[in-house]
């Protein structure tokens, strides 16, 4: 019997939701796809959230026309020295088409500065330092110069993240910054955090941020911003430069990311980020990026999520209005946690250019305007086209079933690998997504049914305890190493139950 698993019961596993919607953003790099379900914003507003492609700039799924130029202090001066993964705040208009004309188009670095205290110990993410303040990466995040393997101590980076509710960061981007074009000055490093209490010590114009010893002077203080503001900033941003004992001197002090999200021009916004406190039924409200947000009986909620999904951590995805008293009443929200994948080489005349979609290992994989595509080994900004071939590709999305009944893979990040020569009949495939149902041998997972043999490694479970499991409603969390016996036809290799005992 084919089960249906709630968000609810997933986030028990701190999986991302498994979505029953229908796709509500358009193929990816432009064009395509399934349609845009509502068309987004209308009029003028502010769009705040990483980078997903170019060609012009495709911020939280909308493709602005830009004039080029970018405004930053770190560096980046113009568009084509962007890359997938940056979070940019875009002011601007929204045409009737769905799409967008950008009047600006800001970047600012997160942090900036040598990579310290690696721990590579998590299977699928890496935890890093930068002065104290402490970096999550993880499959979704868009790595330029490096991967998560190879990530290193001493590599000088730049990145871009949200603040998540412990303090911590979760880096949409980060950029390994080449030897020789290492900043230099009073401003090479960045950080934000917010000011340890009780460390601001006005008489020695100095203080602390998650332990990190920061000293400033009268020319430190940005526009807008005089020395009576630190003890009042939620985060503060110190750009500066290291002394031998390590403390940093800070060139200027600004307000933190959170100043992205402040209203612009236009009452509209759409944003990206971690949810940073849970949703509290009884006013209806939760809060995102320093935002408190306001649902109502008009709020759509996409992606099979409901309100009570609003768990601090959860990366989303808004649109809504500004309101008299600065909060945002939403109209639209979505997942953008992965809860899925697929690793292997792209299924034979499966690539659909008018669809945006392909299949690797039977697994229909759909991209939007919010996919990024880049290559493992280059770093470069690929397109729809260049995954034809025999490239083994690793795709991070989520789980999708069409009102039809269809299954598919929502790609958040494509990553296309070396080719592979293996014969067709010898090659391996690995999936992750929840068990959906049993019939026999065969169960089926991200819409391909596998059958298991006698000879299938099913770890530290048993065949019958995952099927004890399934049909007592429990979510099953699988991951799949299979391969393909004859077309369309998958037999398990391994089956590996991702379960939170």
């Amino acid at each position: 019997m084919s089960k249906v698993v709630t968000l609810q019961k997933a986030l028990k596993l701190a999986a991302a939701p498994l979505a029953l919607g229908i796709l509500s953003a358009c193929g990816g790099g432009g064009g395509g796809g399934v349609g845009i379900a509502d068309g987004g914003i209308r009029g003028t507003g502010s769009s705040v959230g990483p980078v997903s492609g170019f060609g012009s700039v495709f911020v939280n799924g909308v493709k602005f026309e830009t004039d080029g130029q970018v405004v930053s202090d770190d560096g980046i001066e113009r568009e084509d020295q962007l890359k997938e993964g940056m979070i940019l705040r875009i002011d601007g208009e929204w045409r009737d088409d769905g799409r967008g004309d950008a009047e600006s188009v800001e970047y600012d670095d997160t942090f900036r500065g040598p990579v310290s205290g690696l721990d590579a110990s998590a299977v699928e993410s890496v935890t890093f330092t930068i002065y104290g303040q402490t970096v999550v990466a993880d499959k979704q995040t868009v790595l330029n110069g490096a991967t998560l393997q190879s990530l290193a101590n001493g590599q000088f980076v730049r990145v871009s993240a949200w603040r998540q509710p412990d303090g911590t960061y979760r880096a949409s981007f980060i950029g390994v910054i080449p030897a020789n074009e290492i900043p230099t000055g009073e401003d090479r490093v960045e950080i934000e955090g917010r000011i340890d209490q009780g460390s601001l010590d006005r008489e020695n114009r100095a203080f602390t941020i998650n332990g990190q010893k920061v000293t400033y002077s009268d020319l430190s203080f940005g526009e807008g911003l005089e020395e009576d503001d630190l003890a009042d900033l939620l985060l503060v941003e110190v750009e500066g430069e290291e002394q031998p004992d390590g403390t940093l001197v800070a060139a200027e002090l600004a307000e933190g990311d959170i100043r992205r999200y402040r209203r612009g021009s236009g009452d509209d916004i759409e944003f990206a980020g971690p949810v940073g406190e849970s949703y509290n039924a009884a006013n209806r409200t939760f809060r995102i990026n320093g935002l408190q947000v306001t649902i109502d009986n008009n709020t759509e909620f996409d992606d099979g999520l409901v309100a009570t999904d609003l768990q601090a951590g959860l990366l989303i995805q808004v649109e809504g209005e500004f309101q008299a008293n600065g909060s945002v009443l939403a109209e639209e929200i979505e997942a953008r946690d992965g809860n899925a994948s697929v690793e292997g080489v792209i299924d034979v005349n499966t690539l659909n250019p008018s669809d945006q979609t392909f299949r690797v290992g039977g697994v229909l994989v759909q991209v939007t305007p919010l996919t990024t595509i880049t290559d493992d080994e280059t770093d470069q900004r690929l397109k729809l086209a260049d995954l034809n071939g025999n490239y083994q590709l690793e795709v991070e999305g989520i789980e999708k079933q069409l009102s039809s009944g269809l299954v598919v893979l929502e790609a958040i990040k494509v990553e296309r690998n070396e080719e592979d020569t293996t014969p067709v009949t010898e090659r391996e495939f690995e999936l992750e997504g929840m068990l959906t149902e049993i019939q026999g041998t065969v169960f089926t997972v991200l819409g391909v049914p596998v059958q298991t043999t006698i000879d299938t490694d099913f770890g530290d479970h048993s065949w019958d305890e995952i099927i004890e499991a399934h049909e007592s409603d429990q979510p099953v969390l699988l991951e799949v190493e299979y391969n393909e016996l004859k077309p369309g036809v998958y037999t398990a290799e391994s089956i590996d139950w991702e379960n939170d005992d």
